[in-house]
C-alpha cells in the first residue's frame, strides 16, 4: 500500500513540477512565448474557450465521430481476428491481405478516403474505423493462437458447438491480447479523427488546431492539444477499469 501510494504521489507530482518548471522558463524569457506560452496563459485561454461554449462543442463533435469509428472498426475486426485464429482456412485466406494493407500509412489514405465519402461526417468516422481495424485484428488473432492447447482440448472432448467453442474458449482466452489491441486502436483512433478534422472539416478538435495555426492563436493551439492528450488518458483509464471488470484473471 505504501508503495502504492509513493508511485500515485510521483505521477501527480512530476507532471506538476514540469509545468512549474514550463511557466519559469517563459517568465524568465529563456523560451519564447510567441511558440511556447506559459502555462498560465494557456489555462486563461482554456476558461476562455471553455465559457464561450466552443471547446465543449468541438469536443463533443470529435467524442461522436471517434466512438462511432471506433465501435465501426473494433467490433467486426474482433469477430474476425477471432475466426482468423480458429481456422486455419481463414487465417491462411485473409492474413496476406491484412499483412499486405496493414503497413499502409493511414494518413496516406485520408485523400482517398475524402475522395470517396466525401467531407461530411463518414469520412471522419471510417478514417478512425480503418485506424483501429488493424490492431484489434490482429491483437484478438495473436489472443485465441495464444490460447493454451489444453483448452482447446477439452472443448473439443465435451463436444463445444462452434458458437460455444467461440463464446466460452475462444473469446474469453483472448480477451487479454483483445484489450491490447482496443488501447492501441483508441490512440490510434485519436490521432486519426485528429488528421481527418484537418482536412475539410469545420468543427472539431483537429478543426480547432488547425484553425488555430492558421490564425498563429498558439494558446488556442494548445488548449486543443491537451484536450487530445486528456481524451486519451481518460480513454485508457476506462479501457483498464474494463479489462479489470472483465478479464480479473490476469490480474491474478
Amino acid at each position: 500500500m505504501k508503495f502504492a501510494n509513493n508511485d500515485r504521489f510521483i505521477s501527480i507530482a512530476f507532471p506538476v513540477f514540469l509545468i512549474i518548471c514550463w511557466e519559469l522558463v517563459v517568465q524568465f524569457g529563456l523560451a519564447d512565448s510567441r511558440f511556447f506560452p506559459a502555462p498560465s496563459s494557456i489555462a486563461i485561454s482554456f476558461w476562455q474557450l471553455l465559457v464561450s461554449g466552443v471547446l465543449l462543442e468541438h469536443i463533443g463533435i470529435s467524442l461522436f465521430r471517434l466512438i462511432v469509428g471506433f465501435l465501426l472498426g473494433a467490433v467486426p475486426a474482433l469477430i474476425i481476428g477471432v475466426v482468423m485464429g480458429l481456422s486455419s482456412y481463414v487465417r491462411a485466406a485473409l492474413y496476406p491481405i491484412v499483412a499486405a494493407t496493414y503497413p499502409i500509412p493511414k494518413s496516406a489514405i485520408l485523400p482517398l478516403i475524402v475522395l470517396i465519402f466525401g467531407l461530411g461526417e463518414m469520412s471522419k468516422i471510417v478514417a478512425v474505423a480503418i485506424g483501429v481495424f488493424y490492431l484489434v485484428l490482429i491483437n484478438a488473432m495473436a489472443g485465441v493462437l495464444n490460447i493454451d492447447k489444453g483448452y482447446i482440448d477439452v472443448g473439443k472432448n465435451f463436444g463445444a458447438s462452434r458458437m460455444n467453442f467461440f463464446l466460452t474458449i475462444a473469446l474469453p482466452g483472448a480477451l487479454p491480447l483483445i484489450f491490447t489491441g482496443l488501447k492501441l486502436g483508441m490512440g490510434i483512433g485519436l490521432i486519426m479523427i485528429v488528421m481527418a478534422e484537418m482536412i475539410g472539416a469545420k468543427s472539431g478538435i483537429g478543426y480547432l488546431i488547425w484553425d488555430s495555426w492558421q490564425v498563429f492563436a498558439i494558446e488556442k493551439m494548445y488548449v486543443s492539444l491537451v484536450i487530445v492528450s486528456v481524451m486519451g488518458y481518460v480513454s485508457s483509464i476506462l479501457l483498464d477499469v474494463s479489462e479489470k471488470r472483465i478479464v480479473p484473471w490476469k490480474q491474478q
